[in-house]
């Protein structure tokens, strides 16, 4: 087995009930289902299935849906923000503040049906601050990217 193969392997998932476990977010607002290729707080990938039954689809636009480009920020930062509470260790949710959002660009609509995918990859870390660059993909195609940074409130989660 080579390098790669071997951290491929080690590689960790989160499904959605430990990600309800880190995040505040709850329906409609958690937009990410499950979590795969997490490597600490590092990189991980989220994964949204886009479904027709989402609310924000009765107004955005009902004769053709399109997912908002502000809930793929979102999603990205929720992928971003549950693997770095884990990362921290916390046992209960966390809230994470944005503090900037650069560089956002949106290349194609994203449509009931599609499965998202929010690649973030860390590039920066700072005491609770975190700075990632996020990229969502629907199969091979990119659909949108950002750089996020954020700030993990450590005093509110610990009570």
């Amino acid at each position: 087995m080579t390098e790669s193969e071997k951290q491929a392997s080690s590689l960790e998932a989160m499904d959605i009930q430990e990600l309800m476990r880190l995040l505040p977010h709850r329906y409609p607002f958690l937009l990410v289902d499950r979590i795969v290729d997490i490597d600490g707080d590092n990189s991980a990938v989220g994964i949204k299935n886009v479904t027709a039954s989402e609310p924000q689809f009765q107004g955005h636009f009902p004769s053709r849906p399109i997912m908002p480009g502000v809930l793929m920020i979102e999603g990205m930062a929720q992928t971003a923000g549950a693997i770095s509470i884990r990362a921290a260790g916390l046992g209960q949710p966390a809230l994470i503040y944005f503090m900037t959002i650069d560089n956002a660009k949106f290349r194609r609509p994203v449509v009931p049906g599609d499965v998202l995918e929010y690649h973030v990859k860390l590039l920066k870390k700072r005491g609770t601050v975190c700075r990632y660059s996020c990229v969502a993909m629907v199969g091979s195609e990119k659909v949108a990217e950002a750089e996020l940074t954020a700030m993990l409130d450590v005093q509110d989660a610990e009570g």
